[in-house]
């Protein structure tokens, strides 16, 4: 009777094994840079007016297919498959697209782990407002507002209203901004939004609305403030100082990334091209810092920079080569992973000493910063803890301005000990 216990017991964990999960990558194709991109558009003048900005995608390898907003033959998918990687929307006035893209569509293409660039105006309609605010950016409510800086405003000719800024304070990230410094400041005509990561992506599917980020890449000066410049301040304006982001981006667990601008003028090519000085400052730059400022962000938001890749996990008894079908209590083990970033052109060794894996059962039993030989590989070797039960490696990196990597493999092995060991007892 014991062992026809023994042997049943046996066959169904066996049954269960094969219901088990295997082993999952952070997902990462050989070449993980959007490709095709689709650009709506308010008027197709702006193909002219905004030439630079888009030259400088092509010539990094990227097609671009450009639609009105209204075209009605939009579609970003088909036959369940999208057509594009990532979509711009230099849309700032469209109350709707044409085609069978919506509101929900925009959601759903980024909820699929595709990239967006919105850029919004004085004009912003509500769409674009509803788009932003599901990313967690919310604009100013006062649809006459700009963001106006009588500190920080760009010197011209004429005195003006001060709504073209010069803002130079930028995130700190090589990784978003790559490693160059921006000189010159970046010039600045649009409205103001403030962040709001209670609310954002909420609408969302799980696997983009948990764990998001929403970062300030470019910020307004502690004297700007967000109103109506053609009018007299009755009320204390709503949005002010730093907290005013004037472009923002956003990394969802799913690896998409989003960039909101509050200027459109911001990827013109009279704003690339125009020299620039800050009041109250004696530098002179004889070309503002958009263009870098511009193309190093768009690098980011579409996967040439910050892309890492996680695979070749293994693991195995010390002297041994091997991976085991089980392990037993206080076996000692080796495990290591390979880690690499895209480049842009190229998969190369990611460095970094915060790496770790977790031995891990309903919680870690065992927590290890792995060593790294500066060539992609990390490693590291303990004890198998004096537990019984199914054990995963996992791998569970996060890191600011990085994609997401989430690696595991479960061990069934201590599962079918344990049971052999309290039957045969």
């Amino acid at each position: 009777m014991a062992g026809a216990k023994f042997f049943s017991v046996f066959f169904l964990i066996l049954n269960l094994i094969s219901v088990l999960p295997p082993l999952t990558l952070s997902f990462s194709p050989d070449h993980p840079t959007d490709r095709q991109i689709l650009v709506l558009l308010d008027d197709l003048s702006l193909k002219s007016s905004h030439s630079l900005f888009f030259t400088t995608l092509q010539s990094r390898g990227f097609n671009l297919e450009f639609k009105l907003a209204d075209d009605p033959s939009i579609a970003v998918k088909r036959y369940g498959q999208y057509l594009y990687d990532a979509l711009i929307l230099f849309t700032p006035s469209a109350d709707r697209f044409g085609g069978s893209l919506n509101l929900e569509g925009v959601l759903d293409f980024v909820d699929s782990g595709h990239d967006l660039i919105l850029a919004a105006d004085s004009n912003a309609s509500d769409l674009i407002r509803n788009i932003a605010a599901e990313c967690g950016v919310d604009f100013d409510e006062d649809p006459s507002a700009m963001v106006i800086d009588h500190t920080g405003y760009a010197v011209s000719e004429t005195e003006g209203d001060h709504t073209l800024i010069a803002s130079d304070d930028f995130i700190q990230s090589d990784v978003i901004l790559g490693s160059s410094k921006i000189e010159a400041p970046v010039l600045f005509k649009g409205i103001g939004h403030s962040l709001n990561p209670e609310n954002s992506l909420v609408m969302l599917k799980s696997l983009f609305s948990t764990c998001a980020v929403v970062l300030k890449v470019l910020s307004a000066s502690s004297s700007a403030y967000s109103a109506n410049p053609t009018s007299k301040l009755s009320n204390p304006p709503s949005l002010t100082g730093t907290a005013i982001s004037l472009v923002s981006v956003v990394q969802a667990r799913n690896n998409a990334r989003i960039m909101i601008s509050g200027s459109l003028d911001m990827f013109s090519n009279r704003l690339f091209r125009s020299g620039v000085q800050k009041s109250g400052s004696l530098n002179k730059y004889k070309k503002s810092g958009n263009e870098q400022f511009v193309t190093e962000l768009s690098k980011w938001v579409f996967h040439e920079r910050g892309h890492l890749k996680a695979g070749n996990l293994k693991h195995n008894k010390v002297g041994e080569t091997e991976e085991p079908a089980i392990y037993r209590i206080n076996d000692d083990l080796e495990f290591s992973v390979e880690v690499f970033e895209w480049s842009g052109t190229s998969w190369v060794p990611y460095v970094a000493n915060d790496v770790q894996v977790q031995f891990y059962m309903m919680s870690p039993y065992v927590l290890r910063t792995l060593s790294t030989n500066q060539k992609g590989l990390y490693h590291t070797s303990f004890k198998v803890p004096d537990v019984y039960g199914v054990f995963q490696f996992k791998v569970e990196y996060q890191r600011l301005g990085y994609t997401t990597v989430s690696l595991s493999k479960q061990m069934t092995g201590f599962f079918i000990f344990s049971i052999v060991y309290l039957y045969n007892k």
